[in-house]
């Protein structure tokens, strides 16, 4: 399991089955190489999820990502809004992921974060950053607002933000 793919379970909307995987997540976690404040992070996320009831994170989902546009998962959304040059950014992700044999749900559009982020997890490291690194302004937005927010959903969002920036050049 790649921390894409656990980003993309954390970042979806809270179901039963995620909250019954999270000591499993966690023992993945604990075998990662992470940065100290991602770990921390992920720690104190997963921990939230275990104290919190499932009604009331259900509830802090949706009211974080579905009632507030500058939280939206929908990445395009944060570059067009509602404009009709979002339609064609939608058209060429969806052909990108065909070109890898991946078909976008009919339940989500292919910008949505947690689905960008599960296609990552099925590349090649290098292929995910690269992918990832198309995302990485848009991320800082929506991060920033989350943080505004103080959502506790703002740290995962950076970390996926994290993972589209450069890595640091070995001296």
């Amino acid at each position: 399991m790649s921390i894409y793919k656990i980003l993309s379970a954390l970042l979806e909307y809270p179901e039963q089955a995620l909250l019954e995987a999270l000591p499993e997540i966690k023992a993945v976690l604990d075998e990662m190489p992470l940065a100290t404040e991602h770990r921390v992070a992920l720690d104190a996320f997963l921990i939230r999820m275990q104290s919190v009831a499932f009604s009331k994170l259900q509830e802090e989902y949706v009211q974080t990502f579905d009632l507030v546009p500058e939280h939206s998962l929908h990445l395009t959304h944060h570059l067009f809004g509602d404009d009709r040059g979002r339609g064609p950014a939608l058209i060429d992700l969806a052909e990108y992921y065909k070109e890898y044999g991946l078909q976008a749900g009919q339940q989500e559009l292919p910008d949505y974060l947690p689905m960008m982020l599960e296609f990552s997890a099925e590349l090649e490291e290098t292929e995910a950053h690269i992918f990832m690194s198309q995302t990485v302004k848009v991320l800082q937005q929506l991060a920033v607002n989350l943080e505004k927010a103080d959502s506790p959903y703002a740290p995962l969002v950076r970390i996926a933000e994290s993972q589209g920036r450069l890595a640091p050049i070995a001296a």
